[in-house]
């Protein structure tokens, strides 16, 4: 809060709407930030920004083959610093592994390797300028401080959204000036983004992270609450940072792409996934599937089904160097089976309300599977490895199943089952208003929205889980 007020009063009040003062106090502030979490890494940050900030620049003037040669290197250079600061050591125990397996002893090991934070998301968005320039899709940016405020933008540069150079950099060149109701629409999605991660995220972070120290001491009812519940966590705490981010973005005078939509009430795999990580989703869709698809098209519905599938193992192992997480990415990826071979897939439902604006019982069904098909891919990315993943798979098929949970015996959490209700009550009135803010919706008198705010800093203040400060996305 102190370093975003310093911020905040320099960029409005130094800066005086001078665009090239803005931006340089904003890369100062995004390289104090980073600096602040491990300074050994800024030199790290600042190369591998120079480096692509003049492969942009030659892209368009040299030879058609050099330009897919700068092309290759630069994506070539951006998996490269995830392959070795993320994937080395992976890699290598992998092989030790496999070589013991077959009594091939060898003297391969891995060492310690500082995995910089924010990696997976600042080198995508290198990769994204490089690919985008040589698409012709944009200039190259010659203002320096320009690139390197989006490479690094303080507010994204740990967990995201993995915004595009199309979107960010035209707004480096204009200048700024406060915007009263952008800062208000800004103020209050930063207040929401707080109560989903401190009082829904962190409170069930306390009952999931209980049930999984020892999974055989609870029911089977137990398991499957604990399943659902960390979907809730695992929304709520990265949807609260992508608010967060939104948010300062927004008082800054600067548009971050919004990075969910409403995906607890997706109809089907595919629809939550166009909802859930926007930015990575349609980062990995057109730089991934869609040139896969394209090489693949002559093998018609099959190959789609294994560009979607190869998509999935990687947006799985873009999550972490393990193979429970491709194990994850696959299974998601062969959820779009079905849906592939029964046209499914390229649809657009709209939610069928009935009278009430509730949805009709077969759209609640559907919605009801596509939870129930994500908690278990939520089990598959929460477990350490396969066998756990099995562990707690089996114990679902308990008889305990049709107990009470241990969860519901507890009345201290009532608070959070009441905060999960107000979630999701918000979320549907704004998701059948086509995505408006229900402050835009109903336009409350000026006491009623103020009672709202109080009413979430009471519960952040009253209920508010402050022990468990860590973003799940951080170590991603």
């Amino acid at each position: 809060m102190i370093f975003f007020v310093v911020v905040f009063i320099l960029y409005y009040f130094v800066a005086r709407e001078r665009r090239q003062w803005q931006n340089w106090i904003l890369l100062l502030a995004s390289y104090f930030f980073y600096g602040y979490a491990n300074w050994k890494m800024l030199a790290l940050l600042l190369v591998a920004t120079i480096i692509f900030y003049y492969i942009g620049i030659y892209i368009p003037k040299v030879s058609e083959k050099n330009q897919d040669r700068l092309k290759v290197t630069g994506v070539v250079l951006g998996l490269g610093l995830l392959l070795y600061f993320k994937y080395l050591g992976f890699f290598i125990d992998s092989f030790a592994a496999l070589f013991d397996a077959c009594g091939l002893h060898t003297n391969l090991h891995s060492f310690k390797i500082i995995m910089p934070l924010g990696i997976s998301f600042f080198t995508f968005r290198l990769i994204s300028y490089v690919l985008e320039v040589y698409d012709e899709n944009i200039d190259p940016e010659k203002d320096f401080v320009s690139f390197a405020t989006y490479v690094s933008f303080f507010p994204c540069i740990l967990s995201g959204p993995i915004d595009r150079p199309n979107t960010f950099l035209p707004q480096m060149a204009q200048t700024r000036k406060f915007d009263y109701s952008m800062a208000v629409a800004g103020c209050r999605q930063i207040l929401w983004g707080m109560f989903l991660k401190i009082v829904i995220a962190d409170n069930a972070a306390l009952y999931v992270d209980k049930v999984w120290g020892d999974l055989s001491a609870y029911s089977a009812s137990t398991l499957a609450l604990a399943a659902a519940l960390y979907v809730i966590q695992l929304y709520a705490d990265f949807a609260g940072y992508s608010d967060m981010a939104i948010g300062i973005g927004k008082l800054l005078g600067i548009r971050i792409q919004e990075n969910f939509n409403y995906p607890l009430f997706a109809l089907n795999i595919a629809d939550l996934w166009r909802r859930w990580h926007i930015s990575l989703t349609k980062w990995m869709t057109d730089y991934v599937y869609t040139p896969l698809s394209f090489v693949l098209r002559g093998w018609g519905k099959w190959g789609m089904m294994l560009a979607i599938i190869v998509n999935f193992v990687l947006v799985g192992f873009w999550h972490g160097a393990n193979w429970i997480y491709g194990v994850y990415g696959l299974y998601h990826g062969l959820l779009f089976v079905p849906l592939i071979l029964s046209g499914e897939f390229m649809k657009k439902r709209e939610i069928r309300l009935n009278r009430f604006h509730l949805p009709v019982i077969a759209d609640l069904g559907r919605m009801l599977l596509t939870f129930c098909l994500f908690a278990i891919g939520g089990i598959i990315f929460r477990s350490e490895s396969v066998s756990l993943t099995w562990e707690y798979l089996s114990s679902l098929g308990s008889s305990s199943l049709f107990s009470t949970p241990w969860l519901m015996t507890r009345y201290y959490y009532i608070p959070l089952a009441i905060c999960i209700v107000i979630m999701y009550g918000k979320e549907w009135v704004e998701r059948v208003h086509g995505g408006k803010d229900s402050a835009e919706v109903y336009k409350p008198k000026t006491w009623v929205r103020w009672l709202w705010y109080l009413s979430l800093f009471a519960w952040i203040f009253f209920f508010g889980a402050f022990q468990n400060e860590q973003f799940i996305y951080f170590q991603f």
